[in-house]
């Protein structure tokens, strides 16, 4: 077995002296040189498992050797050795190719976590020219950032990079567009893949709470602490930790925060001594972090620690050719086990395609799921889709779309609830003459719904001429929000009764008084 050989660049030969006995003692080859010529040279001899070099050498600076063994395309990582508190030259490092940095004074351990990150990137294989398609992204994962456009390949291919760096990332992207997947997807394609990936949510967990969370903490270090615990820090400890919505997270602990990156060292609540710890640092906002430092939420330093990379994920209405492809991945994962997938028809494909989403991936498996539950015999039509409207364009993104109740199905959920309850019955009007041959089961179900919610007087006045609701869709929401209303108000608001009284299943109703904006009186 070939043993992995280190190139040491330093010109201060009590550190270069100190950096060779830690790797000898690690089983490992050194060679040194104090200048980038030497330096130039033994790369032409050697093939190296880790490059490490001072920024600052008699001839030139470690960042042109950074350059070059990034640009030649050869498998060697190369971190640096910087100065004590120089930030802006690791920083600068890392966004030239390097693998990872050291500070002055060398910390033993560090160094060791750093070289055992480098000898797993070199055994592995080099990186292919080209992205892996979608089903290999991940390590056994159904869906992980697939879709077959341009703007996803390259999306791809840059993961596949970004993966063999130390580097934080910072990725940004509208919300639902798949920023905790592309982490996975960056930890699953490194030499950290057998080690643990922890994703915190910042904007999760109370202030107060914070820095055990992150650090951990002794037993007796407050109220409440009966026994040690680690920290999320100490838990991806080799592994990734994602910061997700990181632009949440309170002044406060953005300052321990960049001391913890900085020293790569944590002290857990209650403890007098700090634990070194090695994670890969990912961090993710649909915020705009730029304008958060310039309105004081966001501190400079901990922005230029964590932005080293940025990685935009485009949004689905930039890729709208691989709908199909997500919906029937969606679609696929949604299926009870042992049953057929349910497919989507041309018209209903096309008008997925016409859509803009401005909820993202994640609003596309909202509008799915929700179809599902209206299609008939495992057939998603377009009514089944029940997609916004161009006057409702404008809502949040985070909210699910308002469904169009446009099939018969969906409306004899909201059938009046008895004989005893139900308005009057109205007289034989033009919309309740409609038969089956003028119209289908959708708009005979509609025109019923809609003559059953008119009162008797207003049908006996009503003019000879067929009488249309200005928007069918408000119409048939507010014939739906009275039924629920009355619903709840004999059950005293009772959802689990109400929706029995209506034939439908309490999820259904929590959903449809979510959409309808129906909330319990005060």
């Amino acid at each position: 077995m070939t043993v992995p050989r280190i190139l040491v660049v330093d010109d201060e030969a009590d550190l270069r002296e100190l950096v060779e006995i830690t790797l000898l003692k690690m089983g490992l080859d050194v060679d040194s040189a104090d200048c980038l010529a030497s330096a130039r040279a033994l790369l032409q001899q050697h093939d190296y498992a880790l490059v490490l070099t001072d920024m600052r050498l008699p001839d030139g600076m470690g960042i042109e050797l950074v350059r070059e063994v990034a640009g030649a395309g050869r498998n060697i990582p190369i971190a640096v050795i910087t100065a004590f508190g120089s930030a802006e030259n690791a920083v600068t490092a890392l966004k030239a190719g390097a693998f990872d940095y050291l500070s002055k004074p060398v910390g033993l351990d560090q160094l060791r976590m750093l070289v055992q990150s480098a000898l797993r990137i070199s055994a592995a294989p080099a990186a292919p020219g080209k992205a892996a398609p979608a089903a290999a992204a991940g390590a056994g994962a159904a869906l992980r950032l697939m879709g077959e456009s341009a703007l996803m390949r390259d999306l791809r291919a840059q993961i596949v990079r970004l993966a063999r760096s130390m580097a934080p990332i910072a990725i940004t992207g509208e919300s639902g567009t798949g920023k905790e997947l592309a982490a996975r997807d960056i930890h699953a394609q490194s030499a950290r893949a057998d080690k643990p990936f922890v994703a915190v949510n910042c904007g999760a967990i109370p202030e107060s709470l914070m820095e055990a969370e992150f650090f951990g903490y002794r037993k007796g270090a407050f109220t409440g602490a009966a026994e040690d615990r680690d920290g999320f820090f100490q838990a991806a400890n080799g592994g990734t930790l994602l910061l997700d919505e990181v632009a949440d997270l309170p002044l406060a602990m953005q300052v321990k925060l960049l001391r913890a990156i900085q020293e790569r060292r944590v002290r857990k609540v209650g403890a007098t001594v700090e634990e070194p710890v090695d994670v890969r640092l990912v961090s993710a906002t649909h915020q705009n972090l730029a304008e958060c430092v310039e309105k004081g939420r966001f501190r400079q330093d901990l922005y230029y620690r964590l932005n080293v990379i940025e990685l935009r994920l485009p949004p689905l209405r930039e890729r709208l050719e691989d709908i199909g492809l997500l919906a029937d991945a969606i679609l696929a994962r949604l299926a009870s086990p042992g049953e057929a997938r349910a497919q989507l028809t041309p018209e209903a494909l096309m008008a997925l395609r016409g859509y803009s989403f401005p909820g993202n991936v994640r609003e596309l498996e909202n509008v799915l799921e929700r179809a599902l539950a209206f299609a008939n015999d495992d057939v998603i039509e377009v009514v089944d889709l029940a997609l916004k409207t161009a006057g409702t364009s404008n809502a949040d993104p985070e909210q699910p779309a308002p469904a169009v109740l446009a099939n018969a199905g969906a409306l004899a959920s909201v059938a009046p609830l008895s004989a005893s309850q139900a308005p009057p019955s109205p007289q034989a009007s033009p919309l309740t003459e409609c038969s089956a041959a003028d119209a289908g089961p959708a708009d005979a179900a509609a025109d019923a719904t809609a003559a059953t919610a008119a009162t008797a007087a207003t049908a006996a006045a009503a003019p000879a001429g067929p009488v249309l609701p200005v928007s069918l869709p408000d119409h048939l929401d507010q014939v739906e929000r009275e039924v629920i209303c009355r619903a709840l108000g004999q059950t005293r608001f009772n959802r689990t009764q109400a929706a029995d009284l209506l034939g439908i299943s309490f999820r259904q109703l929590r959903y449809r008084m979510q959409r309808l904006n129906i909330h319990e009186p005060e």
